[in-house]
């Protein structure tokens, strides 16, 4: 797989929900949240269905399966978080 740069300048090694935030664990010691009102799918989720975040694609991204949406970490450190 290839990856741009700054794709591989943010991995993450944990991700969770927790008290209306997104919350990221990076391999660099960085920790990351947003609110969930910042992405329409995310902010009417149940705790239940925000907890369920995979990591994909080598730590370069999240994946909601059962509210079927993905989020770059390099969007998220961007800024971008979603729709």
């Amino acid at each position: 797989m290839k990856y741009m740069v700054a794709e591989l300048l943010f991995i993450v090694k944990k991700a969770w929900y927790e008290s209306g935030m997104i919350c990221l664990s990076l391999t660099d010691g960085k920790e990351v949240r947003f609110p969930v009102e910042l992405n329409r799918k995310l902010k009417n989720a149940t705790d239940k269905q925000g907890n369920n975040v995979e990591i994909i694609c080598g730590g370069t991204g999240l994946h909601w399966p059962e509210l079927d949406e993905d989020l770059s970490v390099t969007g998220i450190m961007e800024g971008r978080y979603g729709y």
